[in-house]
């Protein structure tokens, strides 16, 4: 419910906060002395359109805030997570700033926002109707929602499935349609991850093979080179005549003799010693290189070939091996995937028709349960369109098929017939003001109990009529009230004398400037403002014992 209104600076209000209780709320006045206004002020906090228009002579912008208790309404609470709005423990704060450049601040517990969130949070807590504005209620899309919250726990416990159900079955006939209308890039795709596969497997590449290689090649390259060098190096060490393995033995020999003298005579010894046992290593393998020395042309071929393959993939797939590698992995994997869906495109279109099958059953499903809820809501509009005295109208659902939606397979429409010999004609095309309030009213006193609106807001909805008709809007309004917390704007005295407060809305000058005020009334002025209502400007002790009696009627029915 709307806890508080504040308005600065729109329109001839200069500065006036009104607080609003629960149950039902009149705004009673003369004519101009701003009761639209204030009306449209909470228009414009649920994202109306807004205008430097609006702005007081001599303001440059004009401020409204409304302060709501939403603690029950998921639909608030889902709207602001979804949002990213911080919630205020059941408090929502909503304000709106409109500068004369046409600049608009709007905020939403003290959070900036678009008034496009405005308008979308809009129906989630304030229901705005006017004489010629009855927005939810008049637009089609709107008529299948409210039979569905109208209808009983098991229909929409069976619609959830049934959406479950279709989000399925759109997104694997988009899955399918995609692999369908892709199918040449499809196969292109195959063929060239075909061809790499083949070209990177018959390579059978390892890990380190390519260093080895270069290593060989080198070695190969280099065999002239190495054969003189081993040769010579032999030719040093093992020489028939002279060699350094004799030398350093004759050497180590000579050195054995002194060695005892003198410790530093027996370092040198140890090192010759050691010298003599290396050279001696050394020689051994030296002559065993040269055994086994050998070159081999057609080795090197197969050796260049190699490195020339890994050369080329390299080019093609990764800097290194074990990139050429990982890529070869990741293309199996896809690859696999992919064959793997080729011969699942049958298999998903056969199972696409088994999941349309299903829904269609749902759908029809649901669809019958709408029609039974159907018969039952037609009933209870007429009987409530009765009590306002149109005993002559008929009410209708009427159905029509569409195709399979998010919904089912339903378009639904309100459609209405106000006189005897009419035929039914939608909803939206009435065109008679008394009777499109009292529709609206029935309607409403239907589905208010089973929406979470949090306030509606009655805009001189009783226009037009007058008399037992009058007590009738009354009354629904009042129960209307009992569901949902309604503010009302009426010139009917019925209608002030049923509700739960009256706040009275006032003009006056002040500093040469028009302002408007707003009080709620006392019980006796209460009595005062209703004789107003009922006799115009002049107030007799007759009209205040009328009033008195409508009062206290409204007291005694409720």
């Amino acid at each position: 419910m709307i806890q508080e209104l504040t308005v600065q600076d729109f329109a001839i209000i200069s500065n006036l906060t009104i607080p609003f209780k629960e149950g039902m709320t009149v705004l009673t006045g003369e004519t101009g002395a701003g009761k639209s206004i204030i009306i449209d002020a909470m228009g414009l906090i649920v994202g109306g359109r807004g205008s430097a228009d609006y702005i007081r002579d001599g303001a440059e912008k004009c401020r409204i805030e409304g302060s709501f208790f939403v603690s029950d309404n998921q639909q608030v609470s889902l709207f602001l997570e979804n949002n990213g709005i911080e919630p205020s423990d059941g408090q929502l704060v909503i304000q709106r700033e409109i500068y004369r450049s046409g600049r608009n601040n709007c905020r939403i517990n003290g959070q900036l926002v678009t008034t496009k969130t405005l308008r979308e949070i809009g129906p989630y807590i304030v229901d705005i109707h006017g004489q010629n504005e009855h927005q939810e209620l008049m637009q089609v899309q709107n008529h299948l929602h409210l039979l569905d919250q109208y209808a009983p726990e098991d229909l929409r416990v069976n619609l959830i499935s049934y959406q479950e159900k279709f989000r399925q079955y759109v997104s694997l006939k988009e899955q399918v349609t995609n692999m369908l209308n892709n199918e040449k890039e499809f196969v292109q795709r195959m063929d060239m991850l075909t061809f790499q596969y083949k070209e990177i497997e018959s390579a059978q590449l390892m890990v380190g093979e390519e260093e080895s290689l270069i290593e060989e090649r080198r070695k190969l390259m280099n065999f002239q080179k190495i054969m003189d060098s081993l040769k010579k190096a032999h030719q040093y060490l093992d020489n028939d005549e002279l060699n350094a393995v004799t030398l350093s033995g004759s050497a180590m020999s000579e050195m054995e003799q002194i060695e005892s003298i003198d410790d530093e005579y027996a370092e040198t010894t140890e090192l010759l010693r050691t010298a003599y046992y290396s050279l001696q290593e050394a020689t051994g393998r030296v002559s065993n290189s040269l055994e086994q020395l050998e070159m081999d042309d057609e080795r090197l071929i197969v050796v260049e070939n190699r490195l020339d393959i890994i050369r080329q993939l390299k080019r093609k797939y990764g800097e290194t091996v074990e990139e050429i590698i990982s890529y070869f992995n990741d293309i199996s994997e896809e690859l696999s995937t992919k064959l793997n869906s080729t011969t699942d495109v049958s298999k998903l279109q056969e199972e696409l028709i088994i999941m349309k099958n299903e829904l269609d059953c749902l759908a029809d499903s649901l669809s019958q349960q709408r029609h039974e809820v159907a018969k039952q809501l037609e009933k209870n509009i007429m009987k409530q369109l009765a009590s306002l005295y149109m005993e002559q109208a008929v009410f209708k659902v009427n159905f029509s098929a569409t195709d399979l939606t998010i919904n089912g397979k339903d378009r639904i429409e309100f459609y209405m017939s106000t006189n005897v010999g009419e035929s039914l004609k939608p909803l939206a095309k009435i065109v008679s003001g008394g009777e499109l309030s009292r529709i609206m009213l029935a309607l409403k006193t239907i589905f208010s109990a089973t929406q979470s609106i949090t306030s509606i807001v009655f805009d001189e909805v009783d226009t037009g009529v007058s008399g037992r008709v009058a007590q009738a809007i009354a009354e629904k309004i009042h129960q209307i009230g009992e569901q949902s917390q309604v503010l009302c704007i009426t010139h009917l005295p019925q209608v002030a004398a049923i509700a739960d407060t009256q706040y009275f809305i006032r003009k006056l000058v002040k500093d040469n400037r028009t302002q408007t005020k707003v009080s709620e009334l006392s019980e006796d002025e209460r009595i005062d403002e209703i004789a107003r209502m009922l006799s115009g400007a002049d107030v007799t002790d007759l009209t205040r014992e009328h009033a008195k009696e409508l009062l206290s009627l409204a007291k005694k029915d409720h």
